[in-house]
Order: C-alpha cells, then structure tokens, then sequence
C-alpha cells in the first residue's frame, strides 16, 4: 500500500500579511489622474502613429532567395522611391521581411503601382510572398469599428459589475479601466508606437486582465462585508487587498514572465502588441489595487446591503 504524500500549498504573501494600501490612496489616485490628464493632452497634441491598417497603404511580405534580409540595405533602396513613410522590420524567419507603405495619392492603383515600384526596386534577390492594399475607406472604417470594440466592452463590464455588485465598485471598476486604456494610449502617443489593429487587440485583452483582477478583489471586499460588519471600511479594504495580494502577484508575475518571453523572443513584429500587453498588465494590476478600491472608500457603501438582500430574497421584511 502506497501513501500519498499531502502536500500543501504556500501563499506568496503570508496569511497575516497586513500592507497599509489605503494609506496611499491620495496619493496613488492623484498621481493617477495626473497621469490620465497628461495622456489625454498627449493625445490631443500629438495623435498616433497609425499604422496602415488605420491610415491605408500597402504591405509587402518578401523573402530573400539566400541568406539572410539585410534590413538595412533595403531601407537604403527604398528611401530613394520618394514614397513617404516606408517601414521595413524582421518577420518570422531571417530570410523573411515586412514593408509597409503609406497610403499614396490615388485611388488603388497608385498604391498598386507603388508596391510593383518596391519590388522592381529590390530586384531579383527577394520574392513575393503576400501584398495588402488598404484603402482611406477601409481604413477609417477600421479606426471607427476598433474605437466602438473598446468601449462597448468597457459599457458591458460596467454592466455586469453593476449587475453583480454594488453601484459603488460599478464605479470603480469603469474608472480603472479608463485609466488603463487612456495611459496605454498615451504612451503609445508619446512614443509614437506604431498603433494598428494588434494594439486594438491588446486593448481588448488588457480589459479583460483588469476587469478580473478587480472583480476577484471586488468579491473579497464583499465577503468580508458580510463578514466583518462592524470593521471600518478603509481596515476592511485593506485587509481584503491583502488576502488576495498572493493571488494578485502570482497570475501577474506569470503573465508578465510570458509576455516578456514573446517581447524578446517573437521577433519585432510583435513588439508593440507584446509591449502593450506588458504595460497594460502591470498598470491594471496597479488600478485593481489602487483606483477600484480606494473609490469605494470615498463613496461609502451601506454596511447591511447584503443582509437586506438575503431577506428580500427569502421574503422576510427588511429592517425599517
């Protein structure tokens, strides 16, 4: 007979862990609408720097015939064309590279025209593998569709936050959502990131990463409501911050150790999407813990919620 060994768990973070997060709820949450004041200033100012999905083009995969794509003797040939903006960067295997054109005056033709003009250029040591034409039409559509993607998913998460919980971490939860898709987007601007339709889908990933992260805080915070009905809230909020820190840490170092393999690893088309994801990971764990809780606390919340819910539900009169 075998005996199974019972092995236990450990949290990241000990079970009496007990960090003051609310002591720097000011603070964080000044620093935080600084932050989302300058990146819509940023914005403003500055725009994106869209990439041909948004601003229309053509984009031109080739592989060279032997060796490797020498990157920078291509840029040296193609900066003669007199073709505006042309982006060349590694993709998939060394031999393999990825332009891309701006959208050039005319209608598809002379984007046609310009992508036979590239190709005729490098000669005979490249051939082609796939061309994209985009057209302004398409393209605005594009921006149009992207922009209603990102906020009809921050309208139903608020709505199935408000569904589930109080109003008050509905609240919460839509204001660090904002904050992490507005500062997302202003870095992108400060730097002027290539933004296409992959930092739209990075975007859409990073809500989804907050959104959940703040609800497993969301759920402590209202079991522990439940639980502790006479502890102040601003000890209960931290007290629920800290028992979901372990869980907090661990799926963020997981997620980050990931992505950071793809940003080194997965080659420079899929830098700005991977950097995207990165940042967006860490900056909504940042809100989960330090705008989605601290408004709780600032607009309060009826301590006996939950047990008025439960009568109503089991039809005994709730207290006057």
């Amino acid at each position: 007979m075998f005996l199974v060994p019972d092995f236990k768990g450990n949290d990241f973070f000990p079970h009496g862990t007990r960090l003051p997060f609310m002591d720097y709820k000011g603070l964080c949450v000044g620093l935080s609408i600084i932050a989302m004041v300058l990146s819509f200033g940023v914005i403003l100012i500055k725009g994106f720097n869209y990439g041909v999905d948004f601003k229309g083009g053509s984009l031109i995969e080739v592989r060279a015939k032997s060796g490797k794509a020498d990157i920078g003797v291509m840029r040296d040939k193609l900066a003669t064309l007199g073709l505006g903006d042309v982006q060349i960067q590694s993709f998939g295997s060394e031999a393999d590279a990825l332009i891309r054109i701006e959208q050039q005056p005319g209608e598809e033709e002379a984007q046609q025209a310009a992508a036979n003009k590239v190709l005729d250029t490098l000669g005979s040591d490249y051939e082609q593998r796939r061309i994209e034409v985009v057209g302004p039409a398409v393209s605005s559509e594009l921006r149009t569709t992207g922009l209603i993607a990102v906020l009809a998913s921050i309208a139903a998460i608020v709505t199935y936050v408000w569904f589930r919980f109080e109003w008050q971490f509905s609240v919460g939860v839509v204001l660090g959502l904002f904050h992490d898709v507005l500062v997302t987007a202003g870095i992108f601007s400060l730097f002027q990131l290539a933004f296409d339709l992959s930092i739209v889908a990075a975007l859409l990933t990073i809500l989804g990463y907050s959104v959940n992260d703040s609800v497993v805080v969301a759920d402590r915070i209202r079991e522990n409501l439940r639980k502790y009905k006479k502890m102040p809230l601003t000890e209960l909020l931290n007290l629920s911050i800290n028992e979901t820190l372990s869980r907090t840490i661990l799926t963020g170092v997981t997620t980050i150790a990931v992505l950071f393999a793809l940003f080194f690893l997965g080659g420079e088309v899929m830098q700005n999407f991977t950097f995207a994801m990165l940042f967006g990971v860490i900056i909504g764990t940042y809100s989960s813990i330090f705008i989605s809780a601290p408004v709780i606390d600032y607009l309060g919340i009826k301590r006996d919620w939950s047990d008025e819910t439960q009568k109503a539900a089991a039809g005994t009169p709730a207290r006057p």
